[in-house]
């Protein structure tokens, strides 16, 4: 998912400064606060429990669970702000940890089990779906007893109408749509949404309750893109540009004030039924959002009995989680895996030479811009250069089908100079004659730091360098945008990118994937015939063939072409405040705080 923007989570200071989504390492041993350790993580941090077709409502109950209460969620990270709430365009970790936990219902859901994994379960519709022996068709039926916000019943229709806005790329060119819906979906390519092209539309039908699907190629894990907002109910006389500012809510809360890319304030809502709900709980009274909150006073407030005993924080600092290691509040923070990854993408018609994208990645200075952001070795970020059992591959430690993948020699990857002059020099450049340029996060202290020594690292290596600093909030508006001023001027780009579920099928087409072009997260426009059409065969094979096709094309596509550098995976810190209670990672949505556990002890 794109988890932050992408999960959305956050790159960090160091590489990206932001994060989409993220995720991470953990302490060798495995004893930081709350912490799963490499171990775990190299194990798992997808946390996939399976399914549960016949889960029903209510949620199963928490010991010790209390109601009421206010709470505050801190977001520092400047990718955390939503500036729609719009349905059809959430695919980031934190809007999604928001819109699917407390706003927004759709066909399935994830809810968390005893063991702390998350299982597949029904949702709006009375299982997790129906396919057809290839899955080129899937039928869901809808719940009797489901209600809008306004005690309005909500409709198959209204359902079907949710889904058709999810192909308009270009309103929600950042939706999920673009990665599922348009490329799977029976006329999917062709079709622009309700808005453009009307309502009829071949690859969707409704027959009473049932909302049947229609595939151009099969779909084995539709039950799992039912999880996303996107695959759920929309008024049908919402409009184009403006729902995302004032939704109606099918879930335990609804929208009371929302200011996008600042606050959002939830509160209650009376006309959802918890029997209907098997995931989702109503504990706490209401929840108020701050986005883009300076870092250092988030996590002074969360560590302030008095000033934060009811608040959470999404995202500490590596400097956080030092200092308040030190003064004894490890029971204030939650360390917790992501199933992301984080890539340095150069422009591939720009830096067309395989050595010289391999020398790229022994010219990153890993640890020392790490530590410059204020990160955490093995804590905050970890990859084959703390843990050589992670690799430097693209898909996240967990994934189905992964293979380790140890660098263009097979002896793993360091920050080695001489190297980079090797490889340069193979693609027939002398030191500093190849020049790179990037923009950096110039907004803190910390991205000054890291971008000053990813600059050194270079440099080191044989790169001519230019870098240019940026305050306009996230890079992804530089990164993702070809008419943006700062775009035209680099060759190096970057994203995060998480899970969408436990596939690799929610990775590889989007990172790496360009039929018929490449999306809004292979920002570096990576594009290859022979890689492309290895996506395609994969996605029609049967289901329990794919995982290992998957893990074999990543091989391929990081030996023959190198298109990304992997600059580390995500480990999230949650800060938690002395009143808060039932706090738990969501891996589901790609790391952020499980609100659906969340209350307030007294």
């Amino acid at each position: 998912m794109n988890r932050k923007k992408a999960f959305a989570a956050a790159l960090s200071a160091s590489v990206m400064t932001l994060a989409l989504a993220a995720c991470g390492g953990g302490d060798s041993d495995g004893d930081g606060p709350g912490s799963a350790g490499d171990e775990d993580l190299a194990k798992g941090s997808t946390s996939s429990g399976g399914k549960n077709a016949e889960a029903e409502g209510p949620a199963p109950e928490l010991e010790g669970a209390q109601e009421g209460g206010d709470l505050t969620v801190l977001a520092p990270d400047p990718d955390d702000g939503a500036d729609s709430l719009d349905p059809a365009g959430l695919w980031s970790v934190t809007d999604n940890g928001i819109a699917q936990s407390l706003l927004f219902r759709s066909l399935t859901t994830f809810r968390q089990s005893e063991d702390g994994s998350y299982e597949l379960v029904p949702d709006l519709a009375t299982d997790l779906g129906t396919p057809n022996e290839d899955f080129t068709e899937w039928t869901f039926t809808l719940k009797e007893g489901i209600k809008w916000e306004t005690g309005d019943p909500v409709t198959a229709e209204e359902v079907a109408f949710g889904i058709k806005r999810s192909f308009d790329a270009d309103t929600f060119a950042t939706g999920p749509g673009t990665a599922y819906s348009k490329p799977y979906f029976e006329g999917g390519d062709k079709y622009n949404g309700p808005y453009k092209d009307g309502d009829e539309f071949p690859g969707i039908e409704v027959q009473g309750n049932d909302i049947i699907m229609h595939f151009s190629t099969p779909f084995p894990e539709m039950d799992y893109y039912s999880v996303f907002p996107a695959i759920g109910p929309v008024p049908l006389d919402a409009s184009e540009q403006d729902y995302g500012l004032k939704p109606l809510a099918t879930g335990p809360y609804k929208v009371q004030e929302f200011v996008p890319n600042q606050k959002l304030v939830l509160v209650q809502n009376d006309q959802w039924d918890p029997e209907t709900d098997p995931a989702r709980r109503q504990l706490v009274d209401s929840y108020t959002f701050e986005f883009d909150v300076n870092p250092k006073v988030a996590a002074e407030t969360v560590f302030s009995d008095e000033a934060g005993a009811t608040t959470i924080v999404t995202a500490l600092q590596g400097t956080d989680y030092t200092k308040a290691t030190q003064d004894g509040l490890e029971d204030k923070m939650l360390v917790g895996p992501q199933p992301c990854t984080s890539f340095v993408m150069p422009k591939y018609s720009e830096i067309p030479e395989l050595e010289v994208r391999q020398a790229l990645a022994y010219a990153y200075d890993y640890e020392n811009i790490w530590a410059a952001g204020g990160e955490v070795p093995g804590i905050t970020r970890a990859n084959g250069v703390t843990d050589e059992s992670l690799g430097f591959g693209l898909l996240p430690p967990g994934m189905a089908g992964r293979q380790v993948w140890e660098g263009p020699d097979g002896e793993g990857i360091t920050f080695d100079p001489e190297k980079s002059k090797e490889l340069l020099k193979a693609a027939g450049f002398e030191p500093g004659e190849y020049e790179v340029q990037f923009v950096y996060d110039a907004s803190t202290p910390e991205g000054e730091a890291s971008a000053e020594q990813r600059k050194r690292g270079y440099e080191e290596s044989g790169f001519k360098v230019e870098m240019f600093p940026y305050t306009g909030g996230s890079l992804y508006d530089v990164w993702t945008d070809p008419n943006n001023k700062l775009y035209k001027k680099i060759n190096l780009l970057g994203t995060a990118w998480c899970q969408d579920w436990p596939s690799a099928s929610t990775f590889l087409p989007v990172i790496v994937g360009a039929d018929p072009e490449p999306g809004p997260y292979n920002t570096g426009a990576f594009s290859e015939d022979s890689v492309n059409a290895e996506i395609e065969r994969i996605q029609g094979l049967p289901v329990e063939e794919q995982a290992e096709a998957w893990g074999e094309l990543e091989q391929t596509v990081m030996t023959d072409f190198q298109p990304v550098i992997n600059t580390g995976y995500y480990q999230v810190i949650f800060g938690i405040g002395s009143n808060v209670e039932g706090l738990a990672n969501d891996t589901s949505v790609g790391g952020a705080p499980d609100y659906r556990t969340i209350y307030i002890a007294e």
